[in-house]
């Protein structure tokens, strides 16, 4: 995938998260919003699965501990979401571990639990086109 390819779907998926936020407001579960946010996305035609297991590889092998990403969006990005009073670093962290365990160029932590969405996203780049 191209650099503007990624960056038109990253607009899509922020379109998507911003009317999901204008529909449902702040406050409400995570997993209220991950359905939302699924369904909208779906209905641009895009492919989205969520809770997707990652494992956990060290040196070729995979090893017993898995982790589950909120949604993968066409194979190529993930989001992460939280509906929580402030994003911490530690949540910025998985993200970016998920990003790099998989190979994932880029990815968006959005936190529904805000006022306006735009102060509850963040995006994150893994060696986004070295």
């Amino acid at each position: 995938m191209i650099k503007d390819e990624y960056e038109r779907l990253g607009k899509t998926i922020l379109d998507c998260a911003f009317e999901v936020h204008k529909e449902l407001g702040p406050g409400l579960l995570e997993s209220i919003y991950e359905e939302c946010l699924c369904e909208e996305l779906r209905n641009k035609g895009v492919t989205v699965q969520s809770q997707v297991y990652l494992p956990l590889k060290y040196k070729g092998r995979k090893l017993d501990k898995y982790f589950r990403i909120d949604l993968l969006v066409e194979n190529v990005i993930i989001v992460e979401i939280k509906s929580v009073h402030d994003i911490y670093p530690i949540d910025e962290a998985q993200l970016v571990s998920y990003m790099r365990l998989s190979d994932i160029k880029l990815g968006y932590l959005f936190n529904f639990n805000t006022v306006l969405l735009k102060d509850g996203i963040k995006r994150k780049v893994n060696n986004y086109f070295k």
